[in-house]
């Protein structure tokens, strides 16, 4: 048993230090961007590359570790992702970037996925919910740690990209002094993306609208953050309260979805984001100490939103079958982030600094209607055959969001009439 706790923390540390320095990464590329004087559609554009890299990276590195194996693959992308970082100091223009902000996406989503599988293999059924929610406390405590650490030099040199590297590098260690043997990637059963549509259309819908705002947030806040004046420690304390709103709200709000039709909590949820960025548009002119904690309100309100689509999926599937669409909920929500920190740079160049929070109002307003049209076609599902709504990093793989087959209970598919649909069929949500 200590041996398994041992592990266990060993690669919980290798995540948070992982975290730590991608959390740094991503603020210190989009401010360094700023100040070098890109524009914001083309700093839009950097952040939207690396989720580009990232969606990749989730989806192809098991391919690869099957060919080539965990070890050598997690200290190939390792010491690649180390490479990326420097470069960018080294030639200051924003089309060559565009690469390294690719590769280095790629390579911390491979990372993760070898990392998580590791995670899986030490986990049982009496600690995979524990670890579950540790995981979620871990990395998103990393990623606001990250953001403080832009306070320990000047964005301008190459202090903190030199950092990074050594975050990057020390997350190495644990994972590959780890005495656990390397985990085997399952073939999970087929469910193509039509399919996952026709048994959950709000909870694939809500995982690409999810990552439209979140990338937005994670890619274009620290721009936002500096158009409307904040000083370089507000901005590191504004992407910080982001993270820790999520983790300070993420589980009264699990749980308030666990006690009602989750449908009506994804629509209160996403309704509040919303309100909270008209509110955050409607103050973009008031000091620091509002932003922060307009900051610290929407990442409580609107990271949660992730967690919850991928439960309200799962209700709707069988146990095995949720493997097999965490694939699909990765690359939807990838998708979406993929895409959201150009389109908040476009509403940014158009609009000034407030185009930010309006277009993530948008956003969330989407998502409420599409909510409330999927709750005009179907009855809701019974409390009893909802599974427990456990906390999702949207940093996440497949393989740690397959760990929630072992944890939920494997829940019954409703048949049910589809108002307007002329018929009787199985039940779309």
């Amino acid at each position: 048993m200590n041996t398994r706790m041992g592990e266990v923390g060993a690669l919980l540390l290798s995540m948070g230090l992982l975290m730590m320095g991608n959390g740094l990464q991503s603020s210190l590329i989009a401010l360094r961007a700023s100040q070098e004087g890109f524009s914001t559609q083309v700093a839009g554009l950097l952040m939207s590359m690396y989720f580009v890299g990232f969606l990749a990276g989730s989806t192809r590195t098991p391919k690869i570790v099957a060919r080539v194996g965990h070890v050598r693959v997690f200290a190939a992308l390792a010491s690649l992702a180390s490479s990326a970082v420097v470069l960018h100091p080294l030639f200051i223009n924003a089309w060559f970037w565009c690469g390294p902000r690719l590769i280095s996406g790629f390579c911390i989503a491979g990372l993760f996925v070898i990392a998580e599988s590791w995670l899986n293999e030490v986990a049982s059924n009496a600690t995979r919910g524990r670890l579950l929610s540790l995981y979620v406390v871990v990395t998103m405590a990393a990623m606001a740690s990250g953001q403080m650490l832009l306070n320990l030099a000047d964005p301008g040199g190459f202090d903190l990209f030199i950092l990074i590297t050594v975050l990057v590098s020390l997350a190495l260690l644990p994972v590959l002094l780890s005495a656990s043997p390397a985990p085997a990637f399952t073939a999970p059963e087929h469910l193509d993306l039509r399919a996952l549509y026709w048994r959950s259309p709000l909870g694939l819908i809500g995982c690409v609208g999810t990552g439209l705002s979140t990338g937005a947030v994670m890619g274009m806040g620290v721009i936002y953050a500096e158009q409307i004046g904040l000083a370089l420690g507000d901005i590191a304390l504004y992407m910080s309260l982001v993270y820790v709103g999520s983790v300070a709200l993420q589980w009264p709000i699990g749980l308030l979805s666990d006690a009602f039709d989750r449908r009506r909590v994804i629509l209160l949820v996403t309704c509040l984001s919303a309100a909270v960025a008209l509110l955050a548009l409607a103050v973009t002119g008031a000091g620091a100490p509002v932003q922060l904690a307009m900051a610290f309100l929407f990442g409580g309100v609107s990271f949660p939103l992730y967690s919850l689509c991928v439960a309200h999926t799962n209700d709707a599937l069988t146990p095995r079958q949720m493997v097999a669409a965490s694939s699909h909920l990765v690359l939807a929500f990838g998708i979406g982030a993929a895409v959201g920190p150009s389109l908040a740079a476009a509403c940014m160049g158009w609009f000034g600094a407030g185009g930010f929070y309006a277009y993530l109002a948008v956003v969330h307003l989407t998502i409420g209607v599409f909510a409330l049209y999927r709750m005009s076609r179907r009855r809701p599902v019974p409390l009893s055959e909802q599974g427990a709504c456990i906390p999702v990093a949207v940093a996440a793989s497949p393989l740690v969001m397959g760990m929630l087959q072992e944890e939920v209970s494997a829940p019954v598919i409703v048949e049910a009439t589809v108002e307007g649909c002329g018929g009787g069929g199985q039940s779309r949500r």
